[in-house]
């Protein structure tokens, strides 16, 4: 399979990723009705994408310049292999 190219497509599958989240954010919420259950995942959410914004934004302009991402899996192994890893 190629890469996806089609703007409206990437929209669409963007846009279907965010109803995904919303749904299942909003069950868990409607199904404890505990406010304590909704920071929780509220800071769960914002701490991952942090760490998703580290990940490929961060690494990428402020760490290592040649640095590409191609996806979560690629970006263990480069953080994991690289010789100049901080201590």
């Amino acid at each position: 399979m190629g890469d996806l190219r089609n703007p409206k497509i990437i929209w669409l599958k963007g846009a279907l990723f965010l109803l995904l989240g919303l749904m299942a954010a909003g069950l868990l919420v409607f199904q404890t009705w505990n406010l304590q259950i909704t920071v929780l995942l509220l800071i769960t959410i914002w701490a991952f994408c942090r760490s998703y914004y580290f990940a490929f934004y961060v690494v990428e302009h402020y760490v290592d310049s040649n640095y590409r991402f191609a996806g979560l899996l690629d970006f263990l192994k480069y953080a994991f292999k690289r010789p100049n890893r901080p201590k």
